[in-house]
C-alpha cells in the first residue's frame, strides 16, 4: 500500500576499480570508536589502518548507495571510496526522525576515524531527516541528495512526481525544495515501502515487483506528471520497470548523477579533487558481509571483497526530541 502525499491539491565499466577476487572478510573496530561523540572528540587518522590517503565516504542503509557509487566512478573516477551500507538496520524508511538522526551520527563519527575528506548521505532518507542537524557537528563537507534532485526535477519540468520511502514523503523534503526553486511548480509524493525490500531481496525482475510499481506510479499517473524523481537511491534500479509503465514523454530524474555532479564542483572548490589513479573500493557493512558481496555482484560485475564493521556506541548524545 502506498502513502499518497500531494502539494497544492559509473555505468559500469570493465575498468571498474573495486577487487573481484571474491574474498569476503570480517574484521571488527578499534577500541576508539566507543568514544563518545559529545565535547567534539578528535578523530586521529589512521584508527584503523585505511588511511593511505583520503577518501569520499559514501553511505546508505544498503544497496542503494551503489547508484552513487556508479556515478562516482564515471564523473570521479581518480577519487578513491569508502562505501558503508548500514544492512544491520535496514530499511530507513520507516525510521522515526531520531532513529535515523542517531545512525547517522553513528556512521560519521566512524567515517572520521577513517580518513574521509567529504561525506555524500547517498540515502534519501537520511538526506531528508539528519542532513541538516549533523552538518555542522563533522570537520569535513558534506552532501544530501534532496537539494541535487529537487534542482535536476526543476530543470525539467513543472508537474513533478517524487517516489520516495514513506519517512522522506512524509517529510515533505522534496515538496519544499521544490516550490522553493520554482513556486509554480506543482508536486506529488508517493511513499513506496515495498521497494527497498523488493530490491534487496534481488526480486526486480519478479511479477510482483511490478505489480507494486503500478500500484505506487498509479497515483502519480493520473495527476500527469512531466517529471519523475527517484526520491530513494535504490530506485533507479527499477528504471526498466518504471519505463515499461510510464510514457516516454516523463522525464525520469536520477539524484545521484546530480549529487556527484555537485561533489566534483565541491571538491574542486575545496581544492580537494585527487590527480592520482583511485584506491580500490573499500566496501564495509553492519550486517552480513558474505550476503552483501553476493547482492552487490549484479550491480557492479564482480564479487567485492566487504568487510563487517561494529559502529561506535555514542554515549552522552540525547536523541532529538520528536516534534
Amino acid at each position: 500500500m502506498s502513502n499518497f502525499f500531494e502539494s497544492d491539491l559509473r555505468p559500469l565499466h570493465d575498468d571498474y576499480p573495486g577487487q573481484s577476487d571474491g574474498f569476503v572478510r570480517n574484521t571488527g573496530s578499534s577500541d576508539y570508536l566507543s568514544s563518545s561523540i559529545a565535547g567534539s572528540p578528535p578523530y586521529p587518522p589512521g584508527a584503523n589502518g585505511h588511511n593511505q590517503r583520503p577518501r569520499i565516504g559514501v553511505f546508505d542503509s544498503g544497496l542503494g548507495g551503489l547508484t552513487v557509487l556508479r556515478e562516482l566512478y564515471r564523473q570521479l573516477p581518480q577519487e578513491s571510496v569508502l562505501y558503508f551500507g548500514d544492512t544491520a538496520r535496514l530499511p530507513y524508511g520507516t525510521r522515526s526522525q531520531a532513529e535515523i538522526v542517531q545512525f547517522v551520527r553513528e556512521i560519521l563519527h566512524w567515517m572520521m576515524t577513517e580518513n574521509v575528506k567529504m561525506v555524500i548521505m547517498a540515502c534519501n532518507t537520511s538526506s531528508a531527516l539528519a542532513l541538516e542537524t549533523v552538518q555542522a557537528e563533522f570537520p569535513v563537507p558534506m552532501l544530501g541528495v534532496i537539494l541535487p534532485g529537487a534542482r535536476a526535477a526543476v530543470s525539467q519540468g513543472r508537474r513533478i512526481g517524487v517516489i520516495a520511502t514513506p519517512a522522506t514523503a512524509a517529510s515533505n523534503a522534496y515538496r519544499r525544495a521544490i516550490q522553493e526553486m520554482n513556486a509554480e511548480s506543482r508536486v506529488w509524493q508517493v511513499g513506496c515501502p515495498e521497494f527497498v525490500p523488493l530490491i534487496e531481496g534481488n526480486l526486480i525482475n519478479d511479477p510482483y515487483t511490478m505489480e507494486v510499481a503500478r500500484e505506487y506510479l498509479a497515483p502519480l499517473q493520473e495527476q500527469q506528471i512531466d517529471t519523475l524523481v527517484y526520491g530513494c537511491t535504490h530506485y533507479p534500479l527499477l528504471a526498466p520497470v518504471f519505463k515499461s509503465i510510464l510514457p516516454s514523454s516523463v522525464q525520469l530524474v536520477d539524484p545521484a548523477v546530480h549529487v556527484v555532479a555537485a561533489a566534483a564542483r565541491e571538491l574542486e572548490m575545496l581544492g580537494l579533487r585527487e590527480t592520482r589513479p583511485a584506491l580500490p573500493t573499500r566496501f564495509t557493512v553492519s550486517g552480513c558481509a558474505q550476503e552483501f558481496a553476493q547482492r552487490a555482484v549484479h550491480l557492479l560485475g564482480c564479487t567485492p571483497v566487504v568487510e563487517k564493521v561494529c559502529l561506535p556506541v555514542l554515549e552522552g548524545q540525547p536523541l532529538p526530541v520528536e516534534p
